[in-house]
């Protein structure tokens, strides 16, 4: 029987272009056909689906955004008594303020501070800003920076810029063409590329993201870092995804490696919709000449939040906690797989991990982990992004049911056995696709 998830996401196919608000969330990347799709309510790392079936969440956790847990009981505490005196008002609330300071202190570099609500939004406006300090509009780009045309503009023409930057497939359409070439892609630990392309261009910025999938080689953040100097470059470290989960702000302490602005969001605010822009007073000030302005970014929730989450976050040490629980998970993925004779990748930050089957049939086996495992009572696939309440127990669990089926894909790779045998469902989707 078609469970109540899927019913609703079929009505939602018809309702909404592209079945979800978010690509990361489309069942088709994770169970085409069967996938829950919806969820009731959640607590700690646990969801529970539209039909009341319990699950523990060793997948993308809230897409990463949860790193203290679903429904964390002390923030939602500040949460409800921020409600209480009114989310909005004709008057601005006093935590932004109280925010700013506290992301500043923790950036010793930074003056200034804004804030939106969702990274897509937080990198638009970093680059805004950026353009009017630096007063040229060709940006130098690595990395992951949402979904605005000034960043799909790198597809315009041919070739798939975007294609080496996490996700093939995507289409500028949309986009106006008179933007092509104004933003230029380059691969991350590869600085020769990136000095080719300032010195043949105009080159008004430079973002890119700290680390992602591997650590920087070569000392190269610093030669990005001493290039942008010397070149009146702006430097602007996204760390949308990867702050707060190695240290207590962004990974770019840990280099110490230090930017002219820099956007934080996800875990800022626990699940909660907060995201931020920092930078140099001189550069900040920038965003005076030109117009960056919206009404939901003064409601009261979002601050209020990270308030909490940076309280909370700091008495844990959560960054240590996740990263120790990651280090583990990625040492056991190893193992496992050379117990089975496996041939895997393992990449990502440690609190953020992935690994990959270096095979052919790489998709069909991360959709039958996710098959298999959605019957023991877990969501997974092939990465765990960690939160202080997945508890050790649960990560035991979890590897025990991993390791049958390590040993399920073992054979498929002899050729013991045949995917029609196991697999009982359409392959996930690996990037961007139409759906129909």
């Amino acid at each position: 029987m078609m469970g109540k998830g899927q019913e609703l996401y079929r009505k939602a196919k018809n309702l909404i272009p592209g079945g979800t608000m978010l690509l990361s969330k489309r069942p088709e990347m994770f169970l085409p056909e069967a996938w829950p799709s919806y969820y009731d309510r959640a607590k700690g790392c646990e969801v529970w689906d539209l039909d009341g079936n319990r699950y523990k969440d060793v997948s993308i956790m809230g897409i990463g955004t949860n790193i203290l847990g679903y429904a964390h009981e002390e923030i939602d505490e500040a949460v409800h008594n921020a409600i209480s005196k009114s989310n909005m008002s004709t008057f601005n609330c006093p935590e932004e303020v109280w925010l700013a300071e506290r992301l500043i202190e923790l950036h010793p570099w930074a003056d200034m501070a804004r804030f939106a609500r969702s990274g897509g939004e937080a990198n638009a406006i970093a680059i805004r800003i950026a353009r009017a300090a630096s007063g040229k509009e060709k940006v130098a780009i690595c990395g992951y920076h949402g979904w605005h045309d000034w960043y799909l503009a790198t597809n315009l023409g041919t070739g798939d810029g975007l294609g080496n930057h996490l996700l093939p497939g995507l289409e500028p359409a949309g986009v106006p063409k008179g933007l092509e070439g104004s933003t230029v892609p380059f691969s991350y630990n590869d600085f020769d590329t990136l000095l080719k392309i300032v010195q043949e261009q105009d080159i008004g910025v430079i973002k890119m993201e700290v680390s992602r999938n591997y650590g920087p080689e070569n000392n190269f953040l610093q030669k990005v870092r001493d290039l942008a100097t010397e070149k009146g470059i702006i430097l602007i470290f996204d760390e949308c995804t990867s702050g707060f989960r190695q240290s207590f702000g962004g990974i770019h302490k840990i280099y110490e490696v230090e930017p002219d602005m820099a956007m934080f969001g996800k875990a800022l605010g626990n699940g909660y919709a907060l995201t931020a822009v920092i930078g140099k007073r001189a550069i900040m000030e920038s965003a005076q000449k030109t117009f960056i302005s919206s009404t939901f970014w003064t409601e009261r929730i979002g601050p209020t939040a990270a308030l909490k989450t940076l309280e909370v976050m700091e008495r844990q040490r959560s960054w240590e906690i996740i990263t120790q629980k990651g280090k583990f998970l990625q040492q056991s993925w190893k193992r496992l797989a050379s117990t089975h004779g496996l041939d895997i990748n393992v990449t990502g930050l440690p609190a953020l991990s992935v690994f990959s089957f270096q095979s052919e049939n790489a998709l069909a086996y991360k959709t039958l982990i996710t098959q298999e495992m959605l019957k023991k009572g877990f969501l997974a696939s092939n990465c765990v992004y960690l939160s202080t309440a997945h508890t050790d127990q649960i990560l035991e669990d979890y590897l025990s049911e991993l390791d049958g089926l390590f040993n399920t894909i073992a054979k498929l790779e002899r050729h013991d056995i045949s995917l029609d045998e196991v697999l009982k469902n359409p392959i996930c989707h690996g990037g961007f696709k139409r759906l129909n």
